[in-house]
């Protein structure tokens, strides 16, 4: 029972972090990984149990929708269901051994861009004075290769597509916020579909529908609440969770 309710209260928090700026992933994996589930099936049910708290905070933000660059909202969000249903199958085709080594990886690498990518982003713009300015298609490609790796494992996608944005267009986070959460909605969409019809996330009916639960209560209020809560002791505390995780699976894997 106290496994049950860590796993809804990780599902609250990530729903929540994933609506105000990204990071759910760092708080719902170890906790599912806790709960008993594999890790492969852990990173699944994440997303299958954040896919209803992302498309409430999609919902939520609908009419604040605005163009990125050249691209469509469409095109943006066709890329982003190819691209999660692209990783969500190397997911499911790799061994799990090759998830369990590129864990460690994967996560430092979210880390980093989480930690450093909003000052990589005024570097460059103030390196080259002015935005980088990336065309339609460069744009959708360097989509289309980050939301590949947000099917396979998830963890600061939504991080990862707002730096493209900021460094790629000069798009502030705040205007792309509405944007990445519509995109991340559709990533998760493609990859849940994939892992509920080919993965062995349904064996696991309890904490999956437990974290599904809370993801959608924090995915609801976190978008709701998105400008009125502390940014930076948010991200403060994903950040943490991000460093703590990450020396955790290397400490596992080493």
């Amino acid at each position: 029972m106290s496994e049950l309710i860590l796993v809804l209260l990780a599902g609250v928090a990530a729903g929540a972090l994933n609506a105000v700026g990204g990071g759910g992933t760092f708080v719902a994996l170890p906790a599912l990984v806790a709960a008993g589930l594999p890790p492969v099936t852990a990173n699944a049910s994440t997303t299958v149990a954040l896919l209803p708290g992302a498309v409430a905070g999609a919902w939520v933000c609908r009419h604040d929708l605005v163009p990125v660059g050249g691209a469509s909202t469409r095109a943006l969000t066709v890329t982003s269901v190819l691209g999660g249903g692209i990783g969500a199958g190397l997911l499911l085709a790799l061994p799990a051994s090759s998830f369990d080594a590129a864990v460690p990886w994967l996560l430092a690498f979210a880390t980093l861009v989480l930690a450093f990518g909003r000052r990589l982003s005024r570097a460059l713009a103030t390196a080259l004075d002015r935005p980088v300015g990336l065309g339609t298609r460069a744009v959708l490609a360097g989509q289309f290769l980050l939301t590949v790796y947000g099917g396979y494992f998830g963890g600061a996608v939504g991080i990862m597509l707002l730096a493209l944005w900021s460094v790629g267009l000069g798009l502030d986070a705040s205007v792309g916020n509405p944007v990445r959460l519509t995109q991340v909605a559709a990533v998760y969409l493609a990859a849940t579909g994939l892992f509920l019809a080919a993965s062995d996330v349904l064996r696991t009916p309890l904490p999956l529908g437990t974290m599904l639960v809370g993801a959608l209560a924090g995915g609801f209020a976190g978008a709701h609440l998105a400008r009125r809560l502390p940014a930076r002791l948010l991200r403060g505390v994903v950040l943490t969770t991000a460093v703590t995780m990450t020396v955790g699976y290397a400490l596992r894997a080493w």
